[in-house]
């Protein structure tokens, strides 16, 4: 018995060897090398490919080879000539090493300001190709200078690809929640009134920390003040939807019993110290019968216009209420304002690209006139930044538009470190979760990004893009089709372009991966390495010695 089993496995055996020796995989290989006079397999290998970036196609290639597909040569040449001599890279390691070994002047002075900047949806594949889309892919992003760099853990309590309520809950309270939830510990569920309620589920973010040590507090978004990652900085909330008190009805709540996120903003115990609110949301604030300059009418349900409430908490202070650009520059930061709120959209501010120059301030702009309010007020401040709508630019797979966005965030954290001083200003730089973007291909050195890889063709022998997505809305347009759309067909650069995903969704999801902190300033150092995201507001809050925890001003040296 045991001999028949052995022949029967031996006959397999055979069979098996002679079906790959037969198949036309293994035929195509073998009529490849007899065509070029040598071993394919050392020739060609399809994980490190080198020959059809620089070789045409032979002429009788059979149509679908994986990996083959070849474009026109092309000659791969360093941007300039300097490249070509080792000198040059050896110079630039040096520079760089030099740079490094100041690293062991540890600054550990107390931080009299803190300025933290969220680039939402920042992931790191975001970075790398916005040097690229600035022109060049050795170009360093203002905050990439910054001396100390170390990667954050984005996960919810109870999600392993976070939102930007769960994460705004860690790296401002430093407590990871559960997702959609923000202000709250774990032990509130998404939606749960009562739990929103119940003090005990409540934690309070470096704001209020910053505050109860006597610091001025403020902040900017490009998206509406009430949207997710501002929230954290003054609300509790079950819901990040909750932002007017309709959305709460919606759900089957009572708004006097949970009270909405622009409410808190106003009325609120951390809402209603801030001497600086800037960004988008008229909408949030005014009642269903009320619109607003843009003619678009109000979300409130109750009636209750909270401009004007927030009019009438500083009408004895120095304040101003502004809703473009033109009214931001003419108000006097430098001498007479005290509190500023800036709603200067509707819903969220306009990508930059599509922008009324006279109507939107720029983030830099805003970020400025904050550093105006803030800067007057000798005990120090921390003033919370986020360019918001990189998110929104990954999420419509238009990656012209998170790209930009990037541009615009790098160009206010330039801003910021020139009008502060590294000796008494620390300035943290980061994403509160990342995206399904890669960038990807083995194109030539400068290839715009957006378009074509330039070296390459998919075994559909169409081109494809260096930018793609794991899921979105560029799925229809680009796959679901008799054949896969051809690239070089269309505008690749136009705005509303959806780049191409591999799995269709309305709206691309967010990516689980790690994302970098970027930190200069006293106490820097302790933002390197690899941490959970929540540990974020307990390192600021040590190096401003603010909060119940350990600070630099408790612990001896």
């Amino acid at each position: 018995m045991a001999t028949m089993v052995n022949v029967l496995r031996a006959c397999l055996f055979l069979v098996s060897v002679g079906l790959v020796l037969t198949s036309p995989v293994a035929s195509r290989h073998r009529q490849e090398a007899d065509d070029t006079g040598a071993d394919t397999e050392a020739e060609y290998d399809p994980m490190h490919p080198q020959r059809f970036l620089f070789e045409p196609a032979p002429p009788n290639r059979s149509k679908r080879s994986p990996g083959k597909a070849s474009m026109p040569k092309l000659r791969f040449e360093p941007p300039s000539a300097v490249e070509h001599h080792a000198q040059y890279w050896h110079n630039i390691a040096q520079d760089t090493l030099d740079r490094q070994l100041h690293k062991d002047r540890l600054n550990r002075k107390v931080a009299k300001n803190v300025i933290m900047f969220l680039g939402d949806g920042l992931s790191i594949p975001t970075l790398a190709a916005t040097r690229v889309y600035l022109g060049d892919e050795a170009t360093e992003l203002s905050f990439e200078r910054f001396p100390y760099v170390g990667l954050s853990k984005t996960y919810c309590a109870n999600v392993q690809v976070a939102d930007s309520a769960c994460t705004a809950t860690a790296y401002l309270a430093g407590v990871k929640a559960n997702y959609g939830t923000i202000g709250l510990s774990a032990a509130a569920a998404l939606g749960d009134c009562s739990a929103q309620n119940d003090t005990a589920n409540h934690v309070h973010s470096i704001a209020k920390w910053a505050q109860d040590a006597g610091l001025s507090t403020g902040f900017v978004t490009t998206t509406e003040v009430t949207n997710a990652s501002p929230a954290g900085m003054y609300a509790h909330t079950a819901n990040r939807n909750w932002e007017h008190s309709g959305a709460i009805e919606r759900d089957g709540h009572d708004p006097t019993v949970c009270q909405d996120i622009a409410t808190q903003l106003i009325h609120g115990e951390v809402g209603r110290k801030m001497r600086v609110i800037m960004g988008g949301g008229r909408r949030e604030f005014l009642p269903v019968h009320e619109a607003d300059i843009e003619g678009i009418p109000g979300r409130r349900t109750d009636g209750t216009d909270l401009i004007k409430h927030w009019q009438h908490h500083h009408s004895r202070h120095r304040s101003a209420y502004v809703q473009n650009r033109v009214q931001l520059l003419e108000t006097r930061t430098e001498q007479e304002t005290d509190y500023l709120l800036g709603l200067f959209a509707s819903k969220h501010l306009a990508y930059h690209l599509d922008a009324d120059e006279q109507q939107q301030p720029t983030l830099s702009e805003m970020v400025s006139k904050a550093l105006d309010v803030l800067e007057r007020h000798g005990e120090g401040y921390f003033l919370f930044v986020e360019g918001g709508r990189i998110d929104h630019g990954h999420h419509y797979t238009q990656p012209i538009r998170a790209f930009d966005e990037t541009v615009e965030f790098a160009k206010a954290i330039e801003m910021a470190r020139s009008r502060t001083s590294p000796d008494n200003t620390l300035i943290v730089v980061t994403a509160d979760h990342s995206h399904t973007m890669t960038m990807s291909g083995y194109s030539s050195r400068k290839n715009d990004i957006l378009g074509v890889n330039n070296g390459q063709q998919a075994d559909d022998e169409l081109p494809y893009a260096t930018i793609s997505y794991a899921n979105g809305p560029g799925y229809d347009r680009n796959v679901q089709r008799d054949a896969r759309l051809d690239l070089s067909a269309v505008d690749m650069r136009d705005k509303s372009f959806a780049f191409p995903t591999t799995v269709p969704l309305g709206l691309e999801t967010h990516g689980g991966d790690d994302v970098a902190v970027f930190a200069d300033g006293p106490w820097a150092h302790l933002f390197s390495g690899t941490y959970e995201q929540h540990f974020l507001p307990h390192a600021m809050a040590y190096a401003a010695c603010i909060g119940s925890g350990r600070t630099a001003c408790s612990t001896e040296s």
